[in-house]
């Protein structure tokens, strides 16, 4: 199981890859990149819809190549296909990836390889709710059951592109779309509150206040209540060209 390999890769003072026990392939890749996995040529623009699945082994990846200008980490699939369709990555040259959720070690490993030699920003695309800015909490700080490993895991200073609190209102988000806050959930985004990766932004702080206080949360399909090719033709656009994000 996952807590048994943990408990022996962190008994043996190594990481969990080193061991060659890795998950099956679960995270994607599409956009401008290019490399090379174990001496096969990969393209990320030429790989479809479904883009490419992350290789388990990122220390086989070399020639790694791009023109992109940012990364783009969605939380979920559903927005990631909306995206490769609609070739999103072309008109704002970007590399554009997904754990579909809850991130697994080789996806955090890949991103965290791309940003140490792309020296590109990494944009967070997520649900505006407290599960959305825990995902992007374990690409940042890592997980607690993984902390002995978080040197190889953790890639610093992603920021918060979307879906924010303040955008219910700024992109008037329809009421039927906003989703009321259950019990469990103020109580999440009241404990990250306390969490040092919230506190070091005060922007953060701010938005997570105002979700506790509205106790209204959204999903980025939220934004297809405006047409399917809002994500990619409105929301995301708008964003990048006024550099909205914290």
């Amino acid at each position: 199981s996952d807590g048994v390999l943990d408990d022996v890769a962190c008994m043996l003072g190594c990481t969990r890859t080193s061991l060659n026990v890795v998950a099956s392939e679960k995270g994607v890749v599409v956009g401008k990149l290019r490399f090379v996995d174990d001496g096969d040529p990969i393209d990320c623009s030429r790989m479809g819809a479904g883009g490419k699945a992350i290789p388990p082994f990122t220390d086989r990846l070399t020639n790694i190549e791009s023109e992109a200008k940012f990364i783009l980490l969605v939380e979920k699939d559903a927005a990631f296909m909306r995206l490769a369709e609609d070739r999103f990555y072309n008109s704002y040259p970007c590399i554009i990836i997904t754990a579909k959720g809850q991130p697994d070690v080789a996806t955090r490993m890949f991103l965290k390889r791309l940003r140490e030699e792309l020296k590109i920003p990494v944009l967070g695309l997520v649900d505006s709710d407290p599960y959305g800015l825990k995902i992007l909490s374990v690409y940042m700080s890592g997980s607690k059951n993984m902390s002995y490993d978080s040197a190889s895991l953790t890639t610093k200073g992603i920021k918060w592109l979307g879906v924010r609190p303040s955008d219910l209102d700024r992109y008037n988000i329809p009421e039927q779309c906003r989703l009321a806050m259950t019990e469990n959930d103020i109580k999440t985004g009241k404990a990250m509150l306390q969490e040092d990766w919230v506190q070091k932004n005060p922007e953060w702080v701010k938005e997570l206040n105002l979700m506790i206080r509205t106790k209204k949360k959204a999903e980025i399909q939220a934004l297809s209540s405006f047409g399917f090719q809002y994500l990619t033709q409105v929301y995301l656009p708008q964003k990048i060209k006024r550099g909205d994000w914290i």
